[in-house]
């Protein structure tokens, strides 16, 4: 008896397989036209990259650094003029390595003629990957604020320099020392004093250059308070 109740629910039990097979296989083929749509748009947008590269990027790389040497060959002694040279390659190729050295020489020219909200403008438009240079760019924008008597502005220009030196013996202590000088002029000692006795500490080899020692500041700090 009990295989006769079996042997009616067999066409069914096939025709469920049957159909899970089916399912399955519609399932694939989907997947499968999924996955080329898929790799064919990656291969577009590889494609688009590679042409942006190629055909756009560094041919732009290429004409900004030409134009960056050539300012490099021909910059006159005058400040006004060769400063204006730079602005133009810095204007046009910014974003390139070449326009960037472009700003930072636009801000060095313009700085030495007095310009120092313009050259406020490009160093604050400056970056690199590069340590040393981005912390002398720093130091140059902290000197600019000096200069307009924007002192917060400074010290913070001043700060970051610091920490974008990454313990630079030359550097670092020259931007503490130049911190120092801010917060003396703002009357605040106790940050003065920080600065010399950071400068002592991790800095003991640096020269104020003016034939002083770290500790004749560090005295007068400590009377100023």
């Amino acid at each position: 008896m009990a295989s006769t109740n079996q042997t009616p629910e067999q066409p069914d039990q096939l025709e469920n397989i049957n159909n899970r097979l089916t399912n399955l296989g519609r399932n694939i083929e989907t997947n499968k036209k999924a996955m080329g749509i898929a790799m064919g748009a990656i291969l577009v947008v590889a494609c688009l990259t590679f042409a942006w590269l190629y055909l756009y990027k560094i041919p732009k790389n290429n004409k900004a650094m030409e134009a960056y040497n050539k300012v490099e060959l021909t910059a006159l002694g005058n400040d006004s003029t060769t400063a204006a040279m730079y602005k133009k390659v810095a204007d046009e190729y910014g974003g390139t390595n070449a326009g960037k050295l472009a700003a930072l020489s636009a801000a060095e020219t313009l700085y030495n003629s007095g310009k120092y909200e313009e050259a406020a403008k490009y160093l604050k438009d400056f970056s690199t990957g590069d340590k040393v240079l981005a912390a002398n760019a720093q130091v140059l924008l902290g000197d600019c604020y000096v200069n307009l008597k924007k002192y917060d502005e400074a010290i913070s220009a001043f700060k970051y320099a610091e920490k974008k030196a990454d313990k630079n013996p030359q550097i670092a202590p020259r931007a503490l020392l130049k911190m120092a000088v801010v917060y003396d002029e703002q009357k605040k000692y106790g940050d003065a004093l920080k600065c010399y006795e950071t400068i002592k500490k991790d800095y003991p080899q640096f020269s104020l250059g003016n034939g002083l020692s770290i500790d004749s500041y560090i005295e007068r700090e400590k009377a100023r308070l």
